[in-house]
């Protein structure tokens, strides 16, 4: 047999069908450290599609630098003005240095502002473009990829992960850029007005690097931490959120907030090592400039009483010193920030680098008017390679059938529908639909063959009107209130105060349980299925409701082809094929007299069911 082209990753043998049920787990740690450059190369590219904007910024930079630099010198002669060998003041040149300076900073600040709204607007559309293909990937990738990864943790690398990034390219990438100059620029300029000072302004450099170096390498772990306990963090506050009925219920309200404070206290932890680390870089830094002063004034004090230097001269070498140290404790800052950045960046690039479904084979078909004729021939499935949760399973539905799946919990029931709908891939046999490979077809096409009603109802937030719409956006108003008639929705759907156009909250909890059912039944008539999938669709609801639902599903499967997973065997009595399933295995196949006269596995679950609903 094949392997299973989808790497497992859980221990689960049963993976829910499609809809987020059972146990979810979070993303596991990266064993190997990702490679800090080749992550930065790739964020870089994103930066293509802003290359004019970016281009303006550059050129502004070079302006803005050359004015940043042209500022000691100012200060300098304007220094010597009022110090020269006659003891006069040169109010003059003073003044034409006072107004230059005067012009410069004013030029300055002008630039920074256009440069900060030109950057956080092409950051924005930058951020955007990479969301945009995230959550583009995320239609993209196989349910096995979502029944394996924590949702929460899903949702914290589109949100926290990526606005980290659009933080640090607002914030640094012009100081990144700015300081590179202003750091080639001081020194051509401190060379110029005294090579000794600069000797001695330079002995500090390497200090400055290896400060850098050590505290990079130990801030860049803990940044990865951080967010990988920050994508925990929000997974378990989705699934507190989510299942806050059973939580109460349950009284778990003290258990859950004891997990919340173990993760939230292991994110405190790393994220305090992690911000104490970077902090360190800036006091140190600063303990290193002062010496790198002292130096130079000390050297600048001793020149200037030999008649080497002016005055003057030493004021605007203090300050292009300043300017030279001042972008590389930024840069060490920077390099801080992009630790982090690079950490949410990775995490955002896992989920790019995802394998997605397989492509639709080459010259594959369109489903044209399916007449619903299902064949599974020595199919075999399993989850994890190592284990067929599906054992050479074989069975036909007749266009307009209806086949019930029948079995205790994990048999398989739920994986022939997720095989049939080619949301896994067989790892064996083959699966036909009027005679044809499901795999021979689209997708596309292949899924607009089947209506599915599910447990676990989901509706989306938005009008009644546009839930049932959901499986044909361009139905008609007369559609959806034709579909909602035949689903037994429309009488409750009239009694709402805004009919049709009511609003649902998230996941349509302001409906009981059997409206969202009708609901989702309406949804898939309004799609026209030529193939039914019935899971456990009645079994949440009450007896009354249950018998509307039942009659609304007797009117959906009329001359189609449906499957229908069931645990009250009552509900499935008139089913033209039961099909009993155990360990993976189709063990009784027949109608519900002969699989009764048989006397094996349906009968005993049959009339076990029978005498517990007349016990109580």
């Amino acid at each position: 047999m094949p392997e299973n082209k989808y790497k497992d990753t859980t221990n689960n043998v049963n993976v829910p069908f499609a809809h987020g049920r059972g146990p979810r787990r979070n993303m596991a740690p990266v064993v190997k450290p990702k490679n800090f450059r080749k992550t930065l190369r790739r964020l870089w590219g994103y930066f293509g599609s802003e290359r004019k904007t970016l281009s303006i910024i550059f050129v502004l930079i070079i302006i803005d630098s050359a004015i940043v630099l042209l500022a000691p010198y100012l200060i300098g002669r304007s220094v010597d003005a009022m110090t020269n060998k006659n003891g006069k003041v040169d109010f003059n040149l003073l003044s034409i240095m006072v107004i230059a300076l005067l012009i410069s900073y004013l030029a300055d600040a002008a630039i920074n502002l256009f440069q900060g709204f030109a950057m956080a607007s092409s950051s924005q559309r930058i951020v955007m473009s990479m969301r945009n293909k995230l959550f583009l990937k995320l239609q993209k990738l196989p349910v096995a990829f979502f029944d394996t990864n924590s949702h929460g943790d899903i949702m914290s690398r589109l949100s926290n992960d990526i606005d980290n990034v659009s933080t640090t390219i607002s914030q640094s990438v012009i100081q990144l850029m700015s300081g590179i100059i202003t750091i080639f620029g001081s020194l051509i300029m401190m060379i110029i007005l005294s090579p000794i000072l600069t000797l001695a302004s330079l002995i500090t450099v390497p200090l400055v690097f290896l400060l850098t170096r050590t505290i990079a390498k130990r801030t860049g772990k803990l940044f990865k931490s951080q967010q990988m306990e920050l994508g925990k963090l929000n997974g378990h506050i989705e699934e507190t959120i989510s299942g806050i009925y059973i939580v109460k219920a349950f009284n778990h309200e003290d258990k859950t907030v004891e997990e919340f404070d173990e993760i939230n206290n292991r994110l405190c932890e790393v994220g305090l090592r992690a911000q104490i680390f970077s902090g360190f870089l800036m006091p140190i830094m600063n303990v290193i400039n002062n010496i790198g002063f002292a130096a130079v004034a000390g050297v600048g004090g001793i020149l200037a009483v030999e008649n080497m230097i002016t005055v003057g001269v030493i004021a605007s070498f203090l300050s292009y010193s300043r300017q030279f140290v001042r972008p590389l404790n930024n840069l060490a800052s920077i390099f801080n920030t992009l630790q982090s950045a690079v950490a949410g960046a990775e995490r955002v690039f896992e989920i790019l680098d995802a394998q997605e479904e397989t492509e639709d084979v080459k010259n594959s078909r369109i489903i044209n008017n399916p007449k619903g004729h299902v064949q599974f021939v020595n199919v075999y499935f399993g989850y994890r390679k190592d284990v067929n949760i599906l054992k050479n399973v074989n069975f036909e539905a007749q266009i307009g059938e209806s086949i019930a799946l029948v079995g205790p919990t994990g048999a398989g029931k739920t994986t022939i529908v997720n095989l049939l709908t080619r949301f896994y891939d067989v790892t064996g046999g083959k699966i036909y639909i009027d005679g044809v490979d499901i795999r021979e077809y689209t997708r596309d096409s292949l899924r607009k063959c089947f209506g599915i009603v599910l447990q676990d109802t989901y509706l989306f937030t938005g009008t009644i009107k546009e839930n049932i719409k959901y499986g044909k956006l361009d139905a008609t108003d007369k559609e959806v209130q034709n579909a909602a008639k035949m689903a037994n929705a429309h009488e409750f759907i009239k009694r709402l105060p805004k009919g049709y156009e009511t609003q649902l909250s998230e996941s349509g909890s302001n409906l009981s349980q059997g409206q969202r059912q009708l609901l989702a039944i309406a949804r898939a008539i309004l799609t026209n299925p030529s193939i039914l999938i019935l899971d456990e669709a009645t079994s949440s609801v009450d007896t009354r409701t249950e018998l509307r639902i039942q009659e609304a599903m007797l009117k959906l499967m009329k001359g189609r082809t449906s499957f229908i997973i069931a645990h009250r065997l009552s509900t499935i009595r008139d089913a033209d094929k039961i099909m009993v399933i155990d360990g993976g295995e189709i063990i009784e196949m027949g109608k519900h007299e002969e699989l009764i006269n048989k006397k094996g596995k349906y009968y005993n679950m049959y009339f076990n069911q029978y005498k517990n609903s007349q016990e109580q």
